[in-house]
């Protein structure tokens, strides 16, 4: 354990909400202090640069299974044999009804995920115009998922109305060959530049506990923030059978919400969301959100059952 006191925390503390940007040498002078503590310096970073804000996005899996790529922990890769719904693209309306449906259910965002290395450019015209017929029906914001896509594609999201797009990074350079190996890393973060070169907000994050350690989330966490990625959905893995990764230990609610709490400290005025996995925690993730979030996605995964949005605005609206 780390024999900083908890003093010095409320010097880091000090520094941080006038600017100051930690270093790795900080977070790991501070990372195995009091949890409470961790938990308690990470409220008050998140209440200086967001405040009482609070968004919640939803999305839709508007493409299903038979992935070429390898990730371990998915249940879309047509890698395993996991029984997962396959079907290819949902048609516009079908699509729509669902958008105005979160909208009206007090979403604030809400994304179209298709599981494939990346979208065809037929695939791409299809998504674009389902899009299109969102931004005028509904006031909702929209982000977009389709894997690797590029500049041009982008592009062409932006024109269609998408604001923000996800590709998460999964976990640290280092153990990312340990869960993928279809892609690379590199191919994320080409990604990522050329989303954002394109106008485009960026989310990327993570799963916790694949096997990684407490030091490989902090990688990350660093990597985040050199890309400047304006928003970071924190998964813990659900493992699913048949997966190289289904006999993985749930890994503890302390460890994770440690984890959520460093994020908060390396990345003060990011937003920092709760992603899958929140529906193994007992509580759903009211403790996490007291860790420094300001917010989550809410209803269902792509491939698991996960939270009514009702029963989460409630839970919102106790705790900011």
């Amino acid at each position: 354990m780390s024999k900083i006191k908890n003093a010095d925390l409320e010097i880091y503390l000090d520094k941080i909400l006038n600017g100051y940007l930690v270093t790795k040498e900080d977070i790991f002078l501070i990372m195995n202090c009091d949890l409470e503590k961790l938990e308690e310096m990470a409220r008050a970073i998140r209440n200086k640069f967001i405040g009482k804000k609070f968004d919640l996005c939803t999305i839709i899996n508007g493409k299903s299974g038979k992935c070429s790529e390898n990730c371990k922990f998915c249940a879309q890769s047509s890698h395993y044999s996991t029984g997962v719904e396959e079907y290819g693209l949902l048609d516009k309306d079908t699509i729509l009804e669902n958008a105005i449906q979160n909208y009206n259910n007090g979403v604030n965002r809400f994304s179209i995920v298709t599981s494939g290395r990346k979208l065809s450019k037929a695939e791409l015209e299809h998504i674009s115009e389902a899009y299109d017929l969102i931004r005028n029906n509904c006031d909702i914001k929209l982000c977009s998922s389709n894997g690797l896509l590029d500049y041009d594609d982008f592009v062409k999201l932006k024109e269609f109305g998408v604001s923000r797009y996800h590709n998460n990074l999964e976990t640290s350079r280092s153990f990312f060959p340990a869960i993928c190996t279809s892609h690379t890393y590199d191919d994320k973060i080409k990604a990522i530049i050329d989303a954002k070169k394109a106008g485009l907000e960026v989310c990327s994050g993570g799963i916790f506990g694949m096997g990684e350690n407490l030091e490989d989330r902090i990688d990350m966490a660093f990597t985040l923030r050199e890309l400047k990625v304006d928003s970071i959905p924190l998964n813990m893995l659900n493992p699913i059978k048949n997966t190289p990764l289904e006999n993985m230990p749930i890994m503890s609610y302390s460890e994770y919400r440690r984890s959520i709490a460093l994020f908060r400290i390396i990345l003060p005025s990011t937003s920092i969301r709760l992603a899958g996995g929140r529906g193994l925690l007992e509580d759903k993730g009211r403790a996490a959100i007291n860790a420094g979030v300001d917010s989550m996605i809410s209803g269902d995964m792509l491939t698991t059952d996960g939270i009514n949005t009702k029963t989460d605005l409630e839970m919102i609206k106790d705790i900011i």
